[in-house]
Order: structure tokens, then sequence, then C-alpha cells
């Protein structure tokens, strides 16, 4: 049974790429280049990380998830404390923020993972 060893043994899984922006072929720290912007290739490995198509597929479901959380949670708060309406502002818009910056990385990290693993790609060769 040797031969039933992972393909993808010593590569991260998608949720531990997701979560720390890790490289799907080395397991870097290398992924993004900017706050959710993917850098154009790792500094480790070398893989291009432009011949993944991620899109904005994680935006459009991350703004209907975080805006519904936020919604329920400001009606839950201002019907059960009633605080002023600066407490919202101080409450909600850093919240908010938060939730989708962290949301929109670990979106666009996990799909760019999952493409990598399942050697998906715009239809072109990558280097491998």
């Amino acid at each position: 049974m040797a031969d039933t060893e992972p393909e993808h043994a010593g590569q991260p899984g998608i949720a531990s790429a997701a979560l720390f922006g890790l490289c799907p072929r080395c397991g870097a720290r290398t992924l993004f280049g900017g706050l959710a912007s993917f850098a154009p290739r790792c500094r480790v490995c070398g893989l291009d990380f432009s011949g993944f198509n991620v899109g904005d597929g994680p935006a459009a479901f991350l703004t209907l998830i975080v805006g519904a959380l936020i919604a329920v949670l400001a009606i839950w708060v201002q019907l059960s404390f009633e605080p002023p309406f600066w407490v919202h502002i101080l409450l909600w818009v850093p919240l908010t923020t938060l939730a989708v910056v962290g949301g929109l990385r670990a979106g666009k990290a996990a799909l760019l993972a999952a493409e990598y693993q399942r050697r998906a790609g715009e239809g072109r060769p990558r280097d491998e």
C-alpha cells in the first residue's frame, strides 16, 4: 500500500491555505501581495498565481452573508439595549469592514487553492 500516498502530500489543505494565505504548492505565506489582492507569483516556488480565475465570486456571497449577519445583529442590539445611534456606527462600521476584508481574503485564497488542487486554470498549461 505504498502507492496510496496522497498526490498532494506536503501541500497545505484548502482551509489552511485560505486562513493563512499559503501558496497551494509549497505552503509559504506568499499568496497575497496586498490587502485582498494576490501576489503575481510565489516568491519561494515561483507558482504563477495569474493563471487562476478566482474572479468576484467570493465577494458576491460574502456581501450577502456579512450583510445579513450585521443587519440581524444590529436589529437585535437596537431592540435589546436601545443604544444611541453613534454606538451603532462605532460597532458596525469596523466590524463590517473587518468581516468583509477577512472573509474576502479567505474566500479568494480558498478558491485559488481549490483550483490548484483540481488542476483547474485558464485553459493554458501551468508550470508544475
